[in-house]
């Protein structure tokens, strides 16, 4: 199983899922459906679906055209509500109940965040186990076992933020914003101390700010703290989930 990271920011967000069969599960529509088609070496064919976490532009920006290209496109009801969408390729996931797609299990559970009806994602596939897929959210209040890849968004460090507002170059209205939309550094590692990690091979942090965040700090305390590979997501970056891989 290859994960193939087309973007992972307020820029625009893409992950595809890729098995040994070549069956593609996109995660996320946020970028120009172009560059996808070029990811995909313009064989749709091979796409069994794709997810949307929520309607915010970086995240569903293509959406229509990924409809409209054939591909059947999962989402909660507040989204498809949010995003006007009517189509026959629209499919409701319903929240904590497992979906099958093609050869991947979903199962979408609730999110934090400043929009209608956000959504994670849980993906099973027997080549790389359980991933777990958080972007745009503040919090998750859920607790996981049996996870083997995570891929959390890891957004902003509150020190950097506030420093960032001090020296203007935040606002006070944007901090508030990012407060209760985006997961904190700290929180982060908190959520990463309370769930089973026993199983896990990857965390893979997303989301990234590029004024509130500092890679090298992130990427290091995650792995010090976890002992687990440790990745940062960014357009162009290519990870190995086989479940058992080396």
């Amino acid at each position: 199983m290859k994960l193939k990271i087309l973007g992972s920011s307020s820029g625009g967000n893409c992950y595809l899922f890729t098995a040994d069969s070549n069956e593609t599960l996109i995660v996320e529509c946020g970028i120009d459906i172009k560059e996808m088609k070029k990811a995909l070496n313009f064989d749709l064919s091979s796409v069994t679906g794709c997810l949307v976490s929520h309607e915010h532009s970086d995240h569903s920006k293509s959406i229509k055209k990924v409809l409209n290209a054939g591909i059947d496109c999962y989402m909660s009801e507040g989204t498809a509500k949010a995003l006007g969408i009517e189509h026959h390729r629209t499919h409701i996931l319903p929240k904590l109940r497992m979906l099958q797609i093609g050869s991947y299990t979903v199962m979408a559970f609730k999110t934090q965040h400043d929009c209608a009806d956000p959504v994670g994602f849980l993906i099973y596939h027997p080549e790389m186990g359980i991933t777990l897929f958080a972007t745009d959210t503040y919090y998750v209040k859920y607790n996981f076992e049996g996870l083997n890849n995570i891929m959390i968004e890891c957004n902003y460090a509150k020190d950097i933020l506030n420093k960032n507002v001090s020296d203007r170059i935040i606002t006070n209205v944007l901090k508030d914003r990012i407060y209760k939309s985006h997961f904190e550094f700290e929180n982060v590692k908190g959520f990463l101390k309370a769930n089973d990690l026993s199983g896990v091979r990857n965390i893979i942090l997303m989301h990234l700010s590029d004024r509130n965040s500092e890679v090298n700090r992130f990427k290091s305390e995650v792995k010090e703290l976890t002992g687990i590979n440790t990745i940062v997501a960014d357009k162009g970056v290519e990870v190995d989930l086989d479940l058992y891989g080396f």
